[in-house]
């Protein structure tokens, strides 16, 4: 439910300027007609925690705003302001947890009474707190105060007559603004406090092309943790429509993909996300702790061909997926996962960690004050390696080039997986040739690691438009790698045998 608005005194734009923990003091505990103190939230804390390994609560605040566009015409808009708070207690593998749109300490003692039955009469040693931080990975401003709305929606008509004037075969023009800003705070029984502030934005454009009655699309969207300049100037802009217009066009021009067993290529940044989706979930501490991931039980042992290194890192600064610090308070790290084909590391929260009996990585994610932690990618990549995406192509003498990938999925426990490309070509004799749609990769993760090849030098991150869905709670990452190739892998297509 919206809640009502800081006071004048602590408007977002005077909030950037202070220490996260000031700026949020101010918004959860002193601002007019605030019903929620400090001293009562760290009282209602302990009492809710006294003899539980671990636990917190999390305060947040959120404002966003999503706008779209279609056929030039604004089709929806809106602006929400929502504020909470979730309170969990943590004893051994089992947590309680409560949560509330109603800042007070009374909405605080009623949580306190709920969760603190996960205690059971049993006592616990309290776990340590995370590691305190002065890292800032990202601005604290607001991008919903940069400018107008009028001036964003204006902005969406910009795009939609500029894709139009591209090209007269461009039909129909998809084009949306998302933007919000998150404040969260986070207090532990022990008396350590840590705050965070969030920026997030995301420019997509969609475009549709028809010739001789066909009818194709092209996407690209781009964003992240910074002010919305950075996807509103004209460049920006104008690269993201040139973008979805190209890769509309490339499909127009496409054949139906073959199938069978193929070597391929793998562009470089976005097609990451298989990586992500593939392996990424399959390292995740929950799943290795209760042993249904196709990676329990490897560590120490080779999960993928020499030379190949996987790492999840939240530090790089102002990536959509990086977490100044996660949401159970601990810093942001950058995590080996795979080192030179060998399994080190799984990504961790806190209560998985100490499960483990190893360190949170600060992975501890969640969607909302309404979720739990659990467990979550931020920026997942795999590092360079030493080939030329020419050397690559060169190399293959019959096979596909994926360059773009739309949707997919997995199954965790066996780690099979199938992903659509949305932009690929054939490989004929060493040669990029012709366009193909309908090219789905079908495999196994850790089977699909040990059957690259080659890695290339020229490793890239996404655009800045992921978003991971586990568990029903979605929360904003990132993806990248270097062009890669891998043989024997399967390709699902409609365009027969290769």
């Amino acid at each position: 439910m919206p809640s009502a608005s800081p006071d004048p005194s602590s408007t977002a734009a005077s909030l950037s300027e202070l220490h996260p923990l000031a700026a949020t003091d101010r918004l959860f505990f002193e601002r007019a007609g605030a019903r929620l103190d400090r001293d009562g939230a760290e009282r209602a804390v302990r009492q809710a925690l006294a003899g539980c390994e671990d636990g917190e609560l999390f305060l947040e605040y959120r404002e966003s705003e999503f706008v779209s566009l279609e056929d030039g015409v604004i089709r929806s808009a809106s602006f929400d302001t929502s504020e909470g708070f979730g309170l969990r207690a943590v004893q051994n593998d089992e947590a309680g947890y409560a949560h509330s749109d109603e800042l007070s300490e009374q909405a605080l003692l009623r949580a306190a009474a709920t969760v603190g039955q996960v205690r059971d009469g049993r006592g616990g040693i309290a776990a340590e707190p995370p590691r305190s931080t002065n890292l800032h990975l990202y601005s604290a401003d607001n991008p919903l105060q940069e400018s107008e709305f009028g001036s964003r929606a204006a902005l969406l008509g910009a795009i939609d007559a500029y894709a139009r004037g591209r090209d007269g075969r461009v039909v129909q023009v998809m084009a949306s603004l998302a933007a919000e800003w998150q404040a969260v705070q986070i207090l532990r029984a022990d008396g350590v406090r840590v705050a965070d502030i969030r920026p997030l934005v995301r420019l997509n454009v969609s475009v549709v092309v028809e010739k001789d009655g066909r009818r194709e699309s092209g996407s690209y969207g781009t964003g992240g943790r910074f002010r919305f300049e950075r996807v509103l100037n004209e460049g920006s802009w104008k690269h993201a429509v040139d973008e979805a217009l190209r890769q509309a066009l490339v499909n127009l021009d496409s054949r139906p993909a073959p199938a069978g067993e193929m070597e391929v290529v793998l562009g470089a940044g976005w097609p990451g996300i298989m990586l992500h989706e593939a392996v990424g979930h399959g390292l995740e501490g929950d799943f290795n702790r209760k042993g249904t991931s196709a990676f329990a039980g490897l560590m120490g042992q080779r999960v993928a061909s020499p030379g190949v290194t996987v790492v999840d890192d939240g530090t790089i600064p102002d990536r959509r997926g990086s977490i100044t610090v996660d949401d159970e308070g601990t810093p942001a790290s950058r995590t080996v996962m795979i080192e030179d084909g060998i399994l080190t590391g799984y990504i961790q929260d806190r209560m998985n960690a100490r499960l483990m009996g190893v360190a949170p990585t600060g992975n501890g994610r969640r969607q909302s004050y309404a979720h739990m932690p659990m467990p979550r990618m931020t920026n997942t990549v795999m590092l360079n390696g030493a080939h030329t995406p020419e050397e690559m192509i060169r190399s293959v003498r019959k096979g596909l080039y994926a360059v773009n990938f739309g949707g997919g999925q997995v199954d965790i426990t066996s780690g099979k997986f199938v992903f659509a490309a949305s932009e690929a070509y054939l490989i004929e004799d060493g040669r990029v040739t012709a366009p193909v749609k309908g090219a789905t990769l079908i495999g196994n993760g850790p089977d699909a690691m040990m059957k690259i090849s080659m890695i290339g030098n020229d490793s890239a991150l996404d655009p800045g438009v992921g978003t991971c869905g586990k568990n029903g709670q979605g929360v904003p990452v990132g993806v990248g790698q270097p062009t890669l190739k891998m043989t024997g892998l399967t390709v699902g297509g409609t365009g027969g045998p290769a």
